[in-house]
């Protein structure tokens, strides 16, 4: 169901912080020409927690529109309040999602019974769901067996965006959860190796600058050679908190402002020359 490489699409700001409508259809358009299998729109990536509900829905109406069924799309709509959640799903149902993303609820830590009722409210609206486990963002972590109760008690959650970095842990649920649940890489430092233990995709916020690499590795054509050519520009992506140093990135190519909204600031000075060096070596490449 959930095959390929999604891009978590970043949300342009004009330099006054409004939404950029413009600049998010070039970077829709962007990503459709590297040949992305889908968009996640109001993920992380997109500082949706920074985002209005009207905002979130002006800009599904716009992506929607331009997407025109051309590549999947995955709604971002978890947070730590299991009603506002479903609120934000149910009405998103008007989109007609191939998919929901759903993070595990963060700051609360919830406890397996109340964990597995979050899921089971989300799962009424029958649309899948990819579990999103993060645990260096939510505090949570989950073990396999957990992992595995949930996708058995709730059925609707048909992948996992595994973006620990436990190599252990996702051996384990790579192995344990074969044919039970599709399984995606939620670091792109990590997309080979998720790969090797037969990953369905990649979910990338990297991706709004290098989603034509990726598509390259996913479908192996010099997968370890792509890699290692872009490896120090996918650790500049983290450099700081994504996605700053992603939106200067896009800004150097001209495809959107670095603007991002607060809590989040512009980056170092010191952090835009090491991005700068970086991508001067690539256009010489």
């Amino acid at each position: 169901m959930f095959k390929g490489v999604y891009t978590a699409l970043v949300t342009p700001f004009t330099e006054n912080g409004e939404i950029d409508f413009p600049a998010l259809d070039k970077l829709i358009e962007f990503q459709i020409a590297a040949g992305v299998n889908g968009l996640v729109l109001l993920g992380t990536t997109a500082e949706t927690s920074a985002l209005s509900f009207d905002e979130q829905k002006q800009i599904l109406e716009f992506a929607i529109k331009e997407i025109d069924g051309r590549v999947d799309v995955i709604i971002g709509v978890g947070s730590n309040n299991t009603e506002k959640s479903y609120d934000a799903a149910r009405h998103f149902l008007q989109y007609k999602p191939d998919g929901f993303l759903v993070v595990t609820p963060y700051y609360n830590k919830p406890n397996m019974s109340g964990l597995i009722e979050h899921y089971k409210k989300i799962a009424e609206l029958k649309t899948p769901i990819i579990l999103y486990h993060i645990p260096g963002r939510t505090g949570l972590k989950l073990s396999v067996n957990n992992l595995e109760r949930l996708i058995t008690e709730v059925p609707l959650i048909k992948a996992i965006k595994e973006s620990d970095y436990d190599i252990q842990h996702i051996t384990e649920a790579a192995v344990k959860l074969k044919g039970k649940v599709h399984l995606l890489c939620g670091n792109d430092d990590l997309f080979l190796q998720f790969l090797s233990l037969k990953a369905t995709g990649l979910i990338t916020a990297a991706g709004n600058v290098f989603a034509k690499h990726f598509v390259k590795m996913y479908k192996g054509e010099d997968a370890f050679d792509v890699f290692a050519n872009i490896y120090p520009y996918l650790a500049a992506c983290y450099l700081e908190t994504n996605p700053t140093c992603v939106k200067y990135m896009l800004s150097r190519m001209g495809l959107c402002n670095a603007k991002v909204r607060l809590p989040l600031g512009p980056i170092a000075d010191e952090t835009k020359a090491k991005i700068d060096e970086l991508l001067k070596d690539l256009t010489t490449k």
